[in-house]
């Protein structure tokens, strides 16, 4: 691979108007060939889409895009320049694409990694230094570790970094690069938000036998407990209830005298 110099870098910028990072990219992937690198840089609608990136896009759509049968849904804004563009069926197509791409990675949760919070960098960094993989690690070398893995997470909340789901050879911010290659205005995915059907509702949880017989109206038997079986050392005899003593008959008792009918006058 040739060696890619500041000058060389500089060189494509100002023939491009493409940034930094990606005419140094560009030329990577072409081992340092100017005009390969133009090439590769038209392509992904890179070198047009910088010189557009200052303008404003207050125009655009609000996309809602449902998945897997109503359990997943998306809202997402994109804006471009003018309204004639945002009713193109191509800006149209790239604000779907968007959605869909959304709805297919969970742990995206930002547009560009520039605008995650501090603060989330921060919990990371502590999250990542506690590792029991780097206890025993040198501190410069866990700091360079640490950081890689940051880096990494970070892409992984990013959409922007995000490989796009029907071209893994793009990246999102290399799809919309293109958009605004084709149709020659500013294009900025502004804010999204994800729905996942039922996330934070606490569920009840039940047996498959109930679950059977919640829906055909049974009821189902508690299990019995198992009964343990009493070891020889620990059985206590219980005391044999007393007996009442029971006297028996006397010859003495008289026996009952027979009843006798009593007199009573026939009537005539």
């Amino acid at each position: 691979m040739a060696e890619i110099s500041a000058k060389l870098v500089k060189e494509l910028r100002d023939k491009t108007g493409a940034g930094m990072m990606d005419c140094k990219k560009a030329l990577a992937e072409n081992d340092g060939d100017i005009e390969k690198s133009i090439e590769w840089l038209r392509q992904k609608g890179i070198s047009s889409a910088e010189k557009k990136s200052g303008r404003t896009a207050a125009e655009g759509l609000v996309h809602s895009y449902i998945h897997f049968g109503g359990r997943i849904g998306v809202l997402v804004e994109v804006n471009c320049e003018t309204d004639f563009v945002a009713r193109g069926e191509r800006f149209k197509d790239l604000v779907n694409s968007v959605a869909m791409q959304i709805a297919a990675c969970p742990n995206v949760s930002y547009v560009k990694v520039a605008d995650i919070p501090e603060a989330i960098a921060t919990k990371e960094k502590e999250i990542e230094m506690g590792r029991d993989d780097l206890a025993n690690k040198p501190d410069n070398i866990k700091g360079k570790i640490v950081q890689g893995r940051i880096e990494k997470r970070l892409k992984e909340m990013a959409l922007f970094d995000q490989p796009y789901i029907k071209d893994q050879n793009l990246t999102i911010e290399e799809l919309v690069k293109q958009a605004i290659a084709e149709l020659g205005e500013n294009i900025q995915i502004r804010r999204f938000v994800r729905f996942n059907l039922g996330e934070g509702i606490e569920k009840e949880t039940m047996s498959f036998a109930e679950e059977v017989a919640a829906q055909t109206g049974q009821k189902v038997e508690a299990t019995p407990e198992p009964v343990t079986e009493a070891t020889p050392e620990t059985v206590v005899e219980a005391a044999p209830e007393p007996v009442a003593e029971v006297t028996p008959p006397t010859e003495t008792v008289a026996a009952e005298k027979p009843k006798t009918a009593s007199k009573g006058k026939k009537k005539k």
